[in-house]
């Protein structure tokens, strides 16, 4: 499986982003996907996740409301659209597939991912 993140840039605080993550494979909808970030000297962090229906999303309390993430099945793509960017949200931005296609919404944790993303960059500027 190969997970492939794109869609990073510059961009000026109160500016948006839309990243992408296109899958390999087949049968993607039976993977839950997710995003993490990791900023400079600081542990990866949830970021968001979603089941593999598309149907249940999960954000962290940090993102909440100006974040979506979403997926396409039929493009086994994940999307993040990031808006009112903030220069807290600079960091290297990862997806991830989880290996099965639900969770309860506390449990998205980083160790429960089997696949990830190469990361893509994500600067936002005051």
């Amino acid at each position: 499986v190969q997970l492939q993140a794109s869609g990073g840039g510059l961009v000026q605080a109160g500016g948006s982003l839309r990243l992408s993550c296109a899958a390999s494979g087949r049968t993607f909808n039976n993977y839950a996907m997710g995003w993490f970030r990791q900023a400079p000297g600081k542990e990866r962090e949830f970021v968001a996740a979603i089941s593999g229906s598309g149907g249940s999303t999960v954000y962290a309390d940090s993102v909440k409301g100006r974040f979506t993430i979403s997926r396409d099945n039929a493009k086994n793509t994940v999307y993040l659209q990031m808006n009112s960017l903030k220069p807290e949200d600079t960091a290297v931005y990862y997806c991830a597939r989880y290996p099965n296609s639900y969770y309860s919404s506390s449990s998205y944790s980083s160790s429960r991912v089997d696949y990830w993303g190469q990361g893509t960059q994500v600067t936002v500027s005051s």
